[in-house]
């Protein structure tokens, strides 16, 4: 059966530019988000997050009557879950959000349709989800009990792109197929071959849970590596990213560039999930955790030292006439995601104990989060830079390199190696 109308829960950085691809293909997209905002927008034919291609991407196929937004759900023959999953204060999954998703989903679900999880979750979850929604639908049968004969299909098809280039590799990679049945993974295949020009590669659910959490959880264990090395380096007094140059002239050595931390919605949080579900066996990737979760906090004690340092050199300031600008506080440079953001953290921390004043520089938003509204200034480049007595560099922005030159003064703290 070929998909004629498709349903996207979640319209954030992964859901709505699935939403677009898939339009683009001539496809009715439904798109489901319970922000009202965001919905209004995208039935404006405009974007509410950034991500370059994906503003003509949403335009057009809002224009042509393929995708339309809503806050409620409606008759579709497949969904897709992109919504949320987050972890709890003790770092266990937080699944309400995938378990809403099958509550607004159940009521329209008919014979023949397929559900497929696309946000990243813990080991379980899809399987999770199939019994929530068997649950909520008690008429109907699905693959955990039925197989192949299930009523409803249920998958699990991780994404896996890189902020930024998202409209590209959405296409361009390949894409694990998790199904709870062979008939699930074929559906799946089926439904993603409309626009994906990479390898669609079959597995059950389980095993396309932990895969994507084991890429994640791989590329944090390596940025624990650097980030660890920088630390050690400032005690002994070595520039790291020379370090890191030499040592990456080894044929098969290939260290990464350490940074204030660790951020964003998957490196951050994936790798508690493994933890979580395995916390006798998961030494290695949980002290990686450890490692990055810490490094925002041994950037602010460089920032007290830095303006010790400058009051001693200064002694006709006090603090409350100092000011200190963070350049910075997306997750990774040039996108305005803040979630997880080690540069927010960092920035955060910084106007909870100075007494003078904090600027913040990030030309990829037009207003500061709730969390820094009262206590920080957004601030443009120029005024930054002429203003600031201190400069903290967390993201490497390409608006920053350009002016590189002129921060390279010792007052500023070089966390992202932008001046080495």
């Amino acid at each position: 059966m070929s998909f004629e109308t498709i349903s996207i829960f979640g319209l954030g950085y992964i859901g709505l530019p699935t939403a677009a691809v898939f339009a683009s293909r001539k496809i009715k997209v439904i798109g489901v988000d319970v922000n009202q905002h965001a919905v209004d927008t995208i039935n404006q034919g405009k974007i509410h997050i950034v991500e370059p291609d994906l503003d003509i991407a949403v335009q057009s196929a809002v224009t042509a009557g393929y995708l339309t937004a809503t806050t409620q759900a409606q008759a579709a023959q497949a969904f897709i879950v992109a919504v949320p999953t987050p972890f709890k204060d003790d770092h266990k999954p937080d699944l309400s959000y995938i378990r809403a998703a099958c509550e607004a989903i159940a009521p329209v679900l008919e014979k023949g349709n397929l559900v497929i999880l696309e946000s990243t979750s813990p080991v379980g979850a899809t399987e999770q989800m199939a019994s929530w929604l068997a649950e909520f639908r008690v008429d109907l049968t699905f693959p955990q009990t039925d197989g192949d004969n299930a009523d409803i299909n249920i998958a699990h098809c991780p994404e896996r792109v890189l902020p930024g280039h998202v409209m590209h590799e959405l296409v361009a990679n390949d894409r694990i197929i998790g199904g709870m049945s062979e008939t699930c993974a074929k559906r799946s295949v089926e439904l993603y071959k409309t626009f994906v020009k990479g390898d669609c590669i079959v597995t059950n659910a389980r095993t396309a849970e932990m895969a994507k959490l084991t890429e994640n959880s791989f590329r944090d264990v390596n940025i624990a590596f650097a980030n660890e090395l920088s630390i050690i380096c400032d005690k002994l007094d070595i520039n790291v990213w020379e370090l890191i140059q030499l040592a990456n002239r080894h044929p098969r050595v290939n260290i990464l560039q350490p940074g204030c931390g660790v951020g964003g919605h998957c490196i951050a949080v994936d790798p508690w999930f493994i933890v979580d579900s395995a916390p006798e066996h998961a030494k290695l990737i949980h002290t990686a955790r450890l490692v990055n979760d810490s490094k925002p906090d041994w950037v602010v004690e460089k920032v007290k030292l830095k303006l010790a340092e400058f009051l001693t050199e200064n002694p006709e300031k006090s603090a409350k006439d100092v000011t200190i600008a963070c350049y910075g506080i997306a997750f990774k440079p040039n996108i305005d995601d803040l979630r997880e953001s080690p540069a927010l953290e960092i920035t955060k921390e910084i106007a909870d104990w100075f007494a003078g004043e904090v600027l913040v520089v990030e030309p990829n938003i037009n207003e500061l989060p709730k969390s820094l509204i009262s206590t920080v200034t957004l601030s443009e480049i120029d005024s930054a830079r002429k203003g600031a007595d201190i400069s903290v560099l967390l993201v490497k922005h390409e608006e920053f390199i350009s002016i590189k030159d002129v921060l390279s003064t010792n007052n500023t703290i070089d966390t992202i190696g932008m001046l080495s």
